[in-house]
């Protein structure tokens, strides 16, 4: 049996810069993701932290930092006891910028793959769910300039419920 491996692509009408800035400014991280904060001065080997309501949530390590095309980080799942027994996993987005009909629309394709998992991970099953959910409102917020409500604050423990109950085999 082969690792698991979470791919997802997804096109943005934005430029990479600005959608640099989407995934490493905790300021837009909030805004889109769970009120999810992250935190890093994104050099090689520096720390990842994601924060809610100033709580770790999860972290990890700056594994590869190219911008505006490539980024790569570990990540440890910290907020429930369940995801806390397996080692890191890796997340890579990669950002290709797109030629619209004419040239007059900037656009990008972004790719993310979440991998390095064991055979049998909690955590992928668990991301799984949660990166579909991410991705779109970040697509919407760089889009329309509004986050969808199922990735908002108030979202969020519904979401870490169907986390939980992915990990164990269940629907929430």
């Amino acid at each position: 049996m082969s690792e698991p491996k979470f791919v997802y692509v997804t096109y943005i009408a934005t430029t990479p810069e600005k959608l640099w800035r989407a995934l490493t400014d905790g300021a837009f991280t909030e805004r889109y993701w769970f009120g999810t904060r992250i935190m890093s001065d994104w050099t090689l080997g520096a720390t990842v932290t994601f924060l809610r309501n100033d709580t770790v949530y999860d972290y990890g390590a700056v594994l590869e930092c190219d911008p505006p095309r490539r980024l790569s980080y570990s990540w440890s799942v910290q907020f429930h006891e369940e995801f806390r027994r397996e080692r890191p996993s890796r997340v890579t987005f990669e950002i290709e910028p797109m030629t619209s009909a004419g040239g007059t629309k900037s656009e990008v394709k972004l790719t993310v793959t979440h991998d390095d998992f064991d055979v049998g991970s909690k955590v992928f099953l668990a991301i799984s769910g949660g990166w579909p959910v991410v991705l779109a409102s970040l697509k919407s917020f760089l889009e329309t300039g509004d986050a969808l409500a199922v990735a908002g604050v108030g979202a969020l423990k519904a979401a870490e419920e169907r986390a939980l109950a992915a990990a164990r085999g269940g629907a929430a």
